[in-house]
């Protein structure tokens, strides 16, 4: 008999819509059931490609004894925390305070008025490594509660008041300079890991944004060690085991310093955000390598992630069937020498086991090993290295295939238009502009309500119950904004207008300048999440900083740059202290320093050869966070395409920063020197 997860549009809930738990979703229903039954709550947090959920889903929650038990006593609640990013990250504060770690699937006891008082993660079917049983903790809560009430309502109460009193030390609410910028690129460097690239030790997760910020450095000041670091490290990704070397795409992170063995779930966020990194490497550097991951990388998203909608999936699960039944992780990436010659035969199982890294003993687990490029002496046959990749592919397609997250993310889907828009202008594909501008078309035409307010999802088609936060309107916004570049389109500049101008309503500290998670008009929880930290994505502050600054750079708008540079008050704060977590904060913030630069390009029609050239140009141009508008001088699509007139009868582009505009040129050449290229 299904619970009441059944109606749910998030796969992760789906997941548990047959299990003997009397599941509800976040609701106030379940509340006030929980005070009419005098019990407390066990709320549920997890994410469909999450391993450690699958696991506690199958020892716990589908068994008998134990739903017998959590009905009984409990009423429990499931929750995606993809799909409710606000309940996770009030409750995952709560847990990190209490016990100084967090995760997921995470384990939370709360009282009928929703206040934690007990925490975890996973817990074990029986005890073990010191841990109790899940039974052992859901007996002794319930003991608690029936016996030690004022106890339990105190240390609940406690806690709200602890986190009501964790408000943010925002700053002074000004931009960072250079001297916090140098500061930042100094505790970066003390960091970074010269061997391996990358910064900190294991697990290693990819730092996109703060290589964005690396990039961005050397482009405003041409410090060589910013792109330095920056180079190596994506190198150094794109030949571990981290990179599918088969099929493109980026794994979540690397549970080792070296790269070599992923943890193999595969989010949209972390491809979009990489692909556009290695697009931006590229731009600044020429790298072949760059070219070929940004690429392949766009061709993964698009193959393996569009939905039939034209939105991307959330994640592709770490785990699949290895063949025997059995859900194993990385069984659909991994290979033994065995396999290799089944496929392959004798000599070319030889080159592959040589060219990809795998050994006899392996890298992974089993004898099975993670895909890798390493350096090595000798020069490889490129025909029959391609020949050898492309049967494998081919093979590995056999497989059973990971599960997918078919729920649309909006704030992830803004993440991939951008991506994808300037990858496909960038190497001259049409094919991946016309994917972005499709998952668009899906954010306007099922996210957006006739106010623009923004839903966080949609599935098949249909939109999910719950409002976007503050991450959806910032990064739909700034898809949009790359779009308006790339295609010349002045609608995408409207809509990413209209999402902004909730941000500056509904996600703003009028006296402050600080920003929400979540709009003054949500779903009131013990606390308004608040967090300008940049973790797997860009915060929802940096963000909507960043969003805002290249809006006001198209249109002017003092409002929203003021806001802008209102809401870097923190990364003046945090960002020489604790660079690596707000990275996306120093790269907006480069962008303030450099202007940044307004480029408007004019000609006779887009289609225009010589107007062509002189857009190419403006989009490879590396200034951090310029922005390019492209039309016909009668054009009213864009602001900045005002008063720009044809030069002599030719295309031309206009350069301006800080109120100061170049003399326009019709030289493609002037106009890269002109964007610092």
């Amino acid at each position: 008999m299904p619970n009441r997860l059944a109606q749910a549009t998030s796969p992760y809930l789906l997941q548990h819509a047959d299990n003997p738990v009397d599941w509800w979703p976040w609701e106030q229903g379940a509340f006030e059931e929980a005070r009419r039954r005098d019990v407390p709550v066990f709320l549920s947090v997890g994410y469909s490609a999450c391993h450690w959920c699958h696991v506690m889903a199958g020892e716990s929650f589908e068994d008998q004894a134990t739903a017998d038990y959590l009905n009984a006593h409990f009423v429990n609640i499931k929750v995606d925390r993809e799909e409710r990013p606000d309940v996770d990250a009030v409750y995952m504060e709560a847990v990190q305070a209490a016990t100084g770690q967090g995760g997921w699937p995470m384990s939370v006891f709360l009282t009928p008025d929703a206040e934690p008082f007990y925490f975890g993660t996973y817990f074990p079917p029986a005890p073990r490594h010191g841990m109790p049983s899940f039974l052992q903790v859901l007996q002794g809560v319930h003991q608690a509660w029936a016996d030690r009430r004022d106890e339990v309502t105190d240390v609940a109460g406690k806690i709200v008041r602890d986190l009501a009193g964790r408000e943010i030390s925002y700053g002074d609410a000004q931009v960072p300079g250079e001297q916090e910028l140098a500061q930042a690129l100094l505790g970066l460097t003390r960091e970074y890991d010269p061997q391996r690239g990358g910064f900190g030790g294991a697990p290693k997760f990819p730092p996109s944004m703060v290589i964005e910020f690396l990039l961005r450095h050397h482009a405003r000041t041409g410090a060589e060690g910013a792109l330095q670091m920056a180079q190596d490290t994506c190198e150094r990704m794109a030949r571990g085991g981290i990179y599918d070397q088969l099929g493109g795409g980026f794994a979540r992170y690397s549970v080792d310093r070296d790269w070599v063995v992923p943890h193999f779930e595969k989010m949209l966020y972390d491809n979009a955000l990489l692909c556009r990194v290695y697009a931006h490497l590229w731009r600044a550097t020429g790298s072949e390598l760059a070219r070929r991951v940004a690429l392949e990388t766009a061709d993964f998203m698009v193959r393996e992630l569009r939905t039939p909608e034209g939105g991307f999936a959330s994640a592709l699960d770490a785990d699949s069937d290895d063949g025997t039944g059995r859900h194993v992780e990385g069984a659909y990436y991994v290979w033994t020498p065995a396999q290799l010659r089944e496929v392959l035969g004798e000599d070319d199982a030889e080159l592959a086991a040589r060219y990809f890294g795998v050994t006899e003993e392996g890298t992974f687990e089993e004898g099975a090993s993670v895909l890798q490029l390493p350096q090595q002496d000798g020069v490889f046959d490129a025909g029959r290295v391609e020949s050898v990749r492309e049967r494998l592919l081919a093979a590995r397609a056999e497989r059973p295939a990971p599960g997918r997250d078919d729920k649309v993310v909006a704030a992830w889907n803004g993440l991939a238009i951008a991506a994808l828009a300037e990858t496909g202008a960038y190497f001259e594909r049409p094919d991946l502009v016309e994917a972005a501008v499709a998952a668009a078309d899906l954010l306007v035409r099922l996210h957006l309500d006739e106010l623009a307010r923004i839903a966080r999802t949609s599935k098949d088609g249909r939109v999910g119950a719950h409002a976007g936060v503050l991450e959806d309107y910032a990064d739909a916004a700034e898809g949009f904004l790359a779009l308006a570049s790339v295609t010349g389109e002045g609608v995408w500049l409207e809509f990413a207008g209209l999402l902004l101008d909730h941000v500056l309503a509904r996600f703003t500290d009028p006296e402050s300048g600080t920003l929400y998670d979540t709009a003054a008009d949500a779903e009131r929880l013990i606390r308004r999440p608040q967090d300008p930290t940049d973790n797997a994505a860009p915060s929802g502050w940096t963000a909507a900083a960043g969003a805002l600054l290249s809006y006001a750079a198209h249109t002017g708008s003092e409002p929203h740059r003021t806001a802008a540079e209102r809401a870097l008050g923190v990364v003046k704060a945090l960002g020489p202290r604790v660079p690596r977590f707000i990275g996306w904060g120093l790269a907006v913030a480069e962008a303030v320093l450099d202007g940044p630069r307004e480029v408007a390009v004019v000609g006779p029609a887009l289609d225009d050869k010589a107007t062509l050239a002189l857009h190419r140009t403006a989009l490879l141009g590396a200034a951090p966070g310029a922005v390019v508008a492209v039309g016909t001088p009668e054009s009213d699509e864009f602001p900045l395409l005002a008063d720009r007139p044809l030069v002599s009868g030719e295309p031309a582009a206009y350069v301006c920063r800080n109120f100061t505009c170049d003399a326009p040129t019709t030289d493609p050449d002037r106009l890269r020197v002109a964007l610092g290229g």
